[in-house]
């Protein structure tokens, strides 16, 4: 009975074990989940906030580590400091991955990536060029560029002494001769880790790197993990669009237009709801982007022409004025050197859709000479011209049929005009109308038709 108690006492020892087992498996299954974030385009609020939001997302995953995969042509210095910080003070081991092939790390490209617990980088990538600018794009004065260039070189530095005198040298030059370098140059350097072709392979040679996460040392285990890719939310795409000047610039003017076709036809509420939320868009993308001020006043000096255009109609002189002007403020406004990790302000869509809009204007004006010129068709105006038949003599005074109806009439030009002769409307006077006699050349409908009663 001792015997077969002590087996039952192992067995339940050994069974237990197991489950233990399991469970610890399955917590460490959990732990080495590591998370993917996809960081494409200039560095703007929208990436920032992309960043912020999936290394929160990892932290409560309990993700082994969060990989951020960097392709950007630079942007904004100060949203590139906000980056910098939350990767650093992230609790999830940051590794900061340019990739896939062909793409870079660019201007703040590289304090993004510097500021990684590991940096990577894919074959037939780059990194550096790192220069300031100022916020309209333009070369800053002695003075200020040299004050720039010693607060990024100095942050680069921070960023870079971990990894030794030629990182720091390379990041240097990056910030002072705008240096840019490739994926084996900057290895060879030790400004990154390792060169790896896709997040798997990352993943196996990255399993037993050491980084200091907020001061402790820790080892990053990513044998046998998982990826979880974590993507950007509908309205962080759109917002991410919105940074493209030929998206802003159509969707600033194609809101004033809305909004102007509303005032110019009001009766509705479609078009006028609509141009409130482009200009919405546009102004959003407008805040985001690097911009000169002074394109402003020349595009809404064009929607100004516009308006005087279809007011006071030159037969397109100020069209023309109107679409020169947009397209000058569209390249003032977005033709900063700055702009260019944003994009490119393409010249046909600005010339194209500025005569576009030129036209729809020149639509407008055509209509409002068309409704001026034209006779009115309904109420009493609408009788001046008309063709009747004398029901009774105009003596000068008498009766008239017209449209169907008996009318008092008067004659202006004659004492008598006899029963069944045709006369023309001249003038309306309340209930009374004033005619003269009318040859019967052409007999209007209402003129034929039965005058006895």
């Amino acid at each position: 009975m001792h015997i077969l108690l002590k087996g039952w006492k192992v067995a339940f020892l050994v069974l237990a074990l197991c489950i233990l087992g399991n469970l610890s498996a399955q917590a460490q299954d959990v732990a080495h989940e590591v998370v993917v974030l996809k960081a494409g385009g200039p560095v703007a609020p929208t990436m920032a906030n992309y960043i912020t939001r999936g290394l929160e997302e990892a932290d409560e995953r309990n993700a082994e580590a969060a990989i951020i995969m960097l392709d950007t042509p630079g942007g904004s210095v100060s949203v590139t400091m906000d980056i910098v910080q939350t990767i650093r003070n992230s609790d999830v081991p940051v590794i900061v991955f340019v990739g896939p092939r062909g793409a870079k790390a660019a201007s703040a490209g590289l304090l993004i990536t510097l500021a990684g617990h590991a940096a990577v980088m894919a074959p037939d990538t780059a990194i550096g060029a790192s220069s300031p600018v100022g916020a309209q794009g333009e070369d800053l004065g002695e003075t200020i560029q040299q004050k720039e260039e010693q607060y990024l070189g100095a942050q680069g530095r921070s960023l870079a002494e971990r990894r030794g005198a030629d990182a720091i040298a390379l990041t240097e030059e990056a910030v002072f001769d705008a240096r840019a370098v490739t994926a084996r140059e900057a290895l060879e350097a030790n400004l990154i880790d390792l060169v790896v072709e896709n997040p798997d392979e990352l993943l196996d040679q990255i399993d037993g790197f050491k980084v200091e996460v907020n001061g402790k040392p820790r080892t990053i285990q990513t044998k046998g993990a998982s990826l979880f890719h974590i993507d950007m939310t509908l309205l962080e795409q759109i917002l991410s669009v919105l940074t493209d000047p030929n998206i802003v610039f159509v969707l600033m003017s194609l809101g004033t237009t809305l909004i102007i076709i509303e005032a110019w036809s009001p009766g509705g509420w479609a078009a006028g709801a609509a141009g409130v939320v482009c200009l919405g868009l546009a102004f959003y993308g407008i805040g985001v982007l690097p911009v000169n001020w002074l394109g402003i006043i020349f595009i809404i000096l064009a929607f100004v022409l516009f308006l005087l255009e279809v007011k006071t109609p030159t037969h397109g002189a100020l069209t023309i004025a109107a679409i020169a002007s947009l397209s000058a403020g569209a390249f003032i406004l977005f033709g900063q050197p700055q702009m260019a990790p944003f994009g490119t302000l393409s010249i046909p869509l600005v010339i194209g859709w500025s005569v576009l809009l030129g036209g729809i204007f020149f639509f407008m004006v055509m209509m409002a000479i068309r409704a001026q010129k034209r006779r009115p068709t309904t109420g009493s105006e609408g009788l001046i011209g008309e063709i009747g038949r004398v029901t009774q003599d105009l003596t000068p005074e008498g009766k008239i049929l017209i449209w169907g109806e008996r009318w008092q009439a008067e004659a202006i030009d004659e004492q008598s005009i006899p029963v069944g002769s045709d006369v023309e409307v001249v003038e309306v006077r309340g209930m009374w109308l004033r005619v003269r006699r009318k040859e019967r050349n052409l007999q209007s409908p209402s003129a034929t038709q039965d005058s006895a009663e």
